[in-house]
């Protein structure tokens, strides 16, 4: 596609930081907990202000022990790793870690505006505009992240977040890694996986690119496009590697909207945009992406097209409710650790207690 070479050229360069970020040194009594803001496998993520700044932050808590019985210590560290390496304008802030006898601790952006998967949900399906809206957004942090050699593997809506000012903030790099040239790694959201992950094979940095081609079709249609009602892996994964052919189309859909999906989750990842002589600049260049002035979405001077209704400061309404369970009562507490090497670039808070 000859446009693809008069794609922008700033598009095709990392951002390189102009202001680097300071990696803070924490405490856990240097916040106050407030509430739940999510849950996983390993623990939750937590409302906190800052008693000394008194910004509002998001911590994520992972219990330790839980981390190395599932074998996800690899993962943990990487995650760390590759929020402390990256600084973009759509990519949540890692402003520092720590770990104590029992748990880890991630000092994150507060991101107010919720998941734009509780966005999509409510509105159903995204109109066209809205839709090209987050997927340039998306597009300009997964450049940001492969001109780094970083493979993010986990894209999905529920990932990306809504700041304030209605632009994203892509979160939670738990599938994150450096990648220079191929992987292997089977993981990431069944819905979202490239064919070549299915199969087991090794895969680069444009597997990001397909899941883009599915978040754009979620986006637009409200639902992936191997969507199933009864959850069956076999059955997804065996029309993930028959191909978007046997995808069923919305008449709704704009044709090159059509045309940039087929691109991106395209099978054969040597033919798939994004990963091809022009790289990225075959995405940005794409006739669906025609209007978007890609410099000024960048320095987010473009209004978003979702404010979240943000009351103020600390505002974590569009957030579901969770259990409190008191459990941040039980942080910090003294007891035997058993794991505390297995996580070495999380300083230790309590070092009397190893």
């Amino acid at each position: 596609m000859d446009s693809a070479v008069d794609a922008p050229q700033m598009s095709l360069l990392p951002m390189t930081r102009k202001t680097p970020r300071l990696k803070g040194s924490y405490r856990l009594n240097d916040f106050l907990i407030q509430r739940t803001l999510g849950t996983g496998s390993f623990g939750r993520v937590h409302l906190a202000r800052s008693k000394h700044n008194l910004r509002f932050y998001a911590i994520k808590v992972l219990n330790k022990e839980r981390i190395v019985r599932m074998k996800q210590v690899e993962h943990t560290n990487n995650e760390m790793k590759m929020l402390e390496s990256v600084q973009h304008p759509f990519i949540i802030n890692l402003w520092g870690s720590f770990q104590d006898c029992g748990n880890l601790y991630m000092v994150m952006d507060f991101v107010p505006g919720g998941e734009l998967f509780t966005l999509l949900r409510r509105s159903n399906r995204f109109p066209d505009p809205v839709a090209k809206f987050y997927a340039a957004e998306v597009a300009l942090a997964l450049n940001y992240l492969h001109q780094l050699d970083i493979v993010y593997r986990d894209l999905k809506p529920e990932n990306i977040l809504l700041n304030s000012d209605g632009h994203i903030k892509i979160a939670d790099f738990g599938f994150a890694k450096h990648c220079a040239t191929t992987t292997w790694t089977l993981c990431g959201t069944p819905d979202y996986l490239a064919p070549e992950i299915v199969s087991q094979s090794r895969y680069n940095k444009s597997v990001d690119w397909y899941a883009l081609g599915v978040l754009i079709f979620e986006m637009l249609s409200g639902l992936p496009p191997y969507h199933q009602a009864e959850p069956n892996h076999l059955a997804l994964y065996e029309k993930i590697m028959q191909g978007p052919r046997f995808i069923r189309w919305p008449a709704a859909f704009n044709e090159n909207a059509t045309d940039l999906i087929l691109k991106l989750m395209e099978p054969d990842p040597s033919r798939r945009y994004g990963n091809m002589h022009h790289g990225a600049g075959d995405v940005f260049a794409h006739p669906w992406f025609r209007e978007v002035d890609w410099e000024r979405l960048s320095k987010r001077e473009i209004t978003a097209p979702y404010l979240p209704r943000i009351t103020g400061d600390g505002d974590a309404s569009a957030f579901d409710n969770y259990p409190e369970d008191n459990v941040a009562a039980t942080y910090g507490l003294a007891q035997p650790d058993l794991y505390g090497t297995a996580f070495p670039d999380f300083e230790y808070t309590n070092p009397t207690l190893l």
